[in-house]
Protein backbone atom coordinates (compact mmCIF):
# COMPACT_ATOMS: atom_id res chain seq x y z
CA UNK A 1 0.00 0.00 0.00
CA UNK A 2 3.10 2.68 0.48
CA UNK A 3 4.51 1.24 -2.71
CA UNK A 4 1.41 1.88 -4.46
CA UNK A 5 1.21 5.65 -3.17
CA UNK A 6 4.87 6.62 -3.08
CA UNK A 7 4.21 5.63 -6.72
CA UNK A 8 1.37 7.97 -7.61
CA UNK A 9 3.27 10.74 -5.88
CA UNK A 10 6.37 10.42 -7.26
CA UNK A 11 4.48 10.26 -10.51
CA UNK A 12 2.86 13.38 -9.65
CA UNK A 13 5.94 15.02 -8.93
CA UNK A 14 7.84 14.08 -12.40
CA UNK A 15 4.34 15.68 -13.95
CA UNK A 16 4.87 18.52 -12.46
CA UNK A 17 8.46 18.91 -12.71
CA UNK A 18 7.91 18.58 -16.37
CA UNK A 19 6.52 22.26 -16.28
CA UNK A 20 9.84 23.30 -15.41
CA UNK A 21 11.62 24.26 -12.06
CA UNK A 22 10.01 26.54 -10.25
CA UNK A 23 7.57 24.16 -8.41
CA UNK A 24 8.31 24.07 -4.64
CA UNK A 25 7.33 22.07 -1.67
CA UNK A 26 5.10 24.10 1.06
CA UNK A 27 4.45 21.02 3.68
CA UNK A 28 6.60 17.65 2.84
CA UNK A 29 5.71 15.03 5.55
CA UNK A 30 2.48 12.89 4.58
CA UNK A 31 1.24 11.35 8.22
CA UNK A 32 -1.71 8.90 8.57
CA UNK A 33 -4.41 10.84 10.94
CA UNK A 34 -7.06 8.15 10.93
CA UNK A 35 -5.33 5.76 12.46
CA UNK A 36 -5.78 2.16 12.06
CA UNK A 37 -8.81 0.76 12.17
CA UNK A 38 -9.91 -2.90 11.43
CA UNK A 39 -10.81 -4.44 8.42
CA UNK A 40 -14.36 -4.99 9.32
CA UNK A 41 -15.02 -1.55 10.53
CA UNK A 42 -13.57 -0.47 7.26
CA UNK A 43 -15.87 -2.45 5.14
CA UNK A 44 -18.86 -1.59 7.20
CA UNK A 45 -17.90 2.06 6.84
CA UNK A 46 -17.75 1.61 3.02
CA UNK A 47 -21.01 -0.10 2.35
CA UNK A 48 -22.31 2.56 4.35
CA UNK A 49 -20.84 5.52 2.43
CA UNK A 50 -21.33 3.85 -0.58
CA UNK A 51 -25.16 3.67 0.21
CA UNK A 52 -25.69 6.91 1.93
CA UNK A 53 -23.19 8.46 -1.22
CA UNK A 54 -25.73 6.98 -3.36
CA UNK A 55 -28.58 8.47 -2.19
CA UNK A 56 -27.12 11.70 -1.85
CA UNK A 57 -26.19 11.62 -5.62
CA UNK A 58 -29.34 10.72 -6.34
CA UNK A 59 -31.18 13.89 -5.01
CA UNK A 60 -28.43 16.21 -6.32
CA UNK A 61 -28.09 17.15 -9.78
CA UNK A 62 -24.02 16.56 -10.19
CA UNK A 63 -22.14 16.97 -13.18
CA UNK A 64 -20.15 14.19 -13.89
CA UNK A 65 -18.89 11.16 -11.21
CA UNK A 66 -18.63 12.53 -8.05
CA UNK A 67 -15.89 11.45 -4.60
CA UNK A 68 -17.59 11.97 -1.60
CA UNK A 69 -14.95 12.11 1.62
CA UNK A 70 -17.32 12.15 4.98
CA UNK A 71 -20.09 14.32 4.40
CA UNK A 72 -18.06 16.61 2.04
CA UNK A 73 -18.60 15.93 -2.15
CA UNK A 74 -15.66 16.89 -4.87
CA UNK A 75 -17.06 17.70 -7.94
CA UNK A 76 -14.64 18.22 -10.91
CA UNK A 77 -14.13 21.90 -11.93
CA UNK A 78 -15.97 22.74 -8.94
CA UNK A 79 -14.89 26.01 -6.73
CA UNK A 80 -12.16 24.57 -4.29
CA UNK A 81 -12.89 26.86 -1.86
CA UNK A 82 -15.70 25.55 0.06
CA UNK A 83 -14.43 21.87 -0.08
CA UNK A 84 -11.46 23.44 0.83
CA UNK A 85 -12.81 24.81 3.98
CA UNK A 86 -14.84 21.54 4.62
CA UNK A 87 -11.50 19.64 4.43
CA UNK A 88 -9.65 21.52 7.26
CA UNK A 89 -5.81 21.82 6.80
CA UNK A 90 -4.12 18.99 4.40
CA UNK A 91 -1.52 16.64 5.90
CA UNK A 92 0.79 18.21 2.58
CA UNK A 93 0.69 20.57 0.38
CA UNK A 94 2.35 21.21 -2.78
CA UNK A 95 2.28 23.98 -5.64
CA UNK A 96 4.03 24.70 -9.38
CA UNK A 97 3.47 27.16 -11.84
CA UNK A 98 0.82 25.76 -14.18
CA UNK A 99 1.51 24.51 -17.32
CA UNK A 100 -2.29 24.80 -18.70
CA UNK A 101 -3.15 27.97 -17.33
CA UNK A 102 -1.87 31.67 -15.62
CA UNK A 103 -0.82 31.01 -11.96
CA UNK A 104 -0.43 28.18 -9.75
CA UNK A 105 -1.43 24.29 -9.75
CA UNK A 106 -2.07 23.39 -6.19
CA UNK A 107 -2.30 19.91 -4.51
CA UNK A 108 -3.43 18.69 -0.78
CA UNK A 109 -3.14 15.46 0.64
CA UNK A 110 -5.56 14.51 3.02
CA UNK A 111 -4.23 11.02 4.40
CA UNK A 112 -5.83 8.29 1.55
CA UNK A 113 -6.67 11.02 -0.99
CA UNK A 114 -5.07 14.10 -3.03
CA UNK A 115 -7.25 16.52 -4.29
CA UNK A 116 -5.66 19.10 -7.06
CA UNK A 117 -6.63 22.61 -8.83
CA UNK A 118 -6.65 24.82 -11.08
CA UNK A 119 -6.21 28.24 -11.15
CA UNK A 120 -8.52 30.87 -13.36
CA UNK A 121 -9.35 34.47 -13.01
CA UNK A 122 -8.80 34.77 -8.95
CA UNK A 123 -10.35 30.70 -7.84
CA UNK A 124 -8.97 27.71 -8.01
CA UNK A 125 -11.23 24.99 -9.40
CA UNK A 126 -10.92 21.13 -8.82
CA UNK A 127 -8.94 19.43 -11.18
CA UNK A 128 -8.54 15.53 -10.22
CA UNK A 129 -9.28 13.65 -6.77
CA UNK A 130 -6.33 10.87 -6.41
CA UNK A 131 -6.82 7.94 -4.29
CA UNK A 132 -3.61 7.11 -2.07
CA UNK A 133 -4.64 3.89 -0.20
CA UNK A 134 -7.61 1.41 -0.57
CA UNK A 135 -9.06 2.51 2.71
CA UNK A 136 -11.84 4.39 0.33
CA UNK A 137 -14.00 3.99 -2.56
CA UNK A 138 -15.89 5.12 -4.98
CA UNK A 139 -19.90 6.05 -4.01
CA UNK A 140 -20.52 3.21 -6.42
CA UNK A 141 -17.97 0.70 -3.60
CA UNK A 142 -14.83 0.36 -5.83
CA UNK A 143 -11.32 0.87 -4.24
CA UNK A 144 -7.72 0.25 -4.84
CA UNK A 145 -6.99 -4.10 -4.95
CA UNK A 146 -10.71 -4.52 -6.16
CA UNK A 147 -10.97 -6.12 -9.35
CA UNK A 148 -11.90 -5.40 -12.92
CA UNK A 149 -15.33 -7.69 -12.14
CA UNK A 150 -16.29 -5.65 -9.25
CA UNK A 151 -15.49 -2.32 -11.49
CA UNK A 152 -17.80 -3.86 -14.72
CA UNK A 153 -20.43 -4.82 -12.16
CA UNK A 154 -20.10 -0.71 -10.56
CA UNK A 155 -19.51 0.79 -13.76
CA UNK A 156 -20.89 -1.29 -16.68
CA UNK A 157 -18.36 -2.56 -19.15
CA UNK A 158 -18.01 0.67 -21.61
CA UNK A 159 -15.02 1.89 -20.32
CA UNK A 160 -12.73 2.87 -22.67
CA UNK A 161 -9.06 1.97 -22.76
CA UNK A 162 -6.92 5.50 -23.08
CA UNK A 163 -3.07 4.86 -21.97
CA UNK A 164 -3.14 1.79 -20.14
CA UNK A 165 -6.17 3.30 -18.10
CA UNK A 166 -9.87 1.58 -18.11
CA UNK A 167 -11.48 5.61 -18.54
CA UNK A 168 -15.56 6.28 -17.92
CA UNK A 169 -16.56 9.50 -19.25
CA UNK A 170 -19.45 11.73 -17.57
CA UNK A 171 -19.66 15.13 -18.69
CA UNK A 172 -16.93 17.02 -18.72
CA UNK A 173 -14.80 14.48 -16.46
CA UNK A 174 -13.29 10.96 -16.39
CA UNK A 175 -13.41 7.97 -14.01
CA UNK A 176 -9.90 6.80 -14.36
CA UNK A 177 -8.48 3.25 -13.02
CA UNK A 178 -5.01 1.42 -13.26
CA UNK A 179 -4.48 -2.05 -13.15
CA UNK A 180 -1.91 -3.87 -11.56
CA UNK A 181 -1.98 -7.85 -13.20
CA UNK A 182 -5.95 -8.11 -11.94
CA UNK A 183 -6.49 -5.63 -9.23
CA UNK A 184 -6.85 -1.94 -9.21
CA UNK A 185 -4.16 0.18 -7.90
CA UNK A 186 -5.00 3.58 -8.79
CA UNK A 187 -8.44 5.20 -9.10
CA UNK A 188 -8.15 9.12 -10.32
CA UNK A 189 -11.37 11.56 -10.97
CA UNK A 190 -10.01 13.87 -13.49
CA UNK A 191 -11.09 17.09 -15.31
CA UNK A 192 -11.13 17.08 -18.96
CA UNK A 193 -10.29 20.35 -19.04
CA UNK A 194 -6.99 19.77 -18.86
CA UNK A 195 -7.05 17.39 -21.92
CA UNK A 196 -7.53 20.48 -23.90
Amino acid sequence: MRKKAAVLILSAALLLAGCGNDAKVIEGEVKNIGGEESEEAAEAGSEESAAEAETVTEKENYKGYVFRYNDIVMEMDADAAPVLEQLGEANSYFEAPSCAFEGIDKMYTYGSFELDTYPTGDKDFISAVIFKDDSITTPEGVGIGDSREKLTEAYGGEGAEELGMTVYRKDDMKLCFIFQDDSIASIEYRSTVLDE
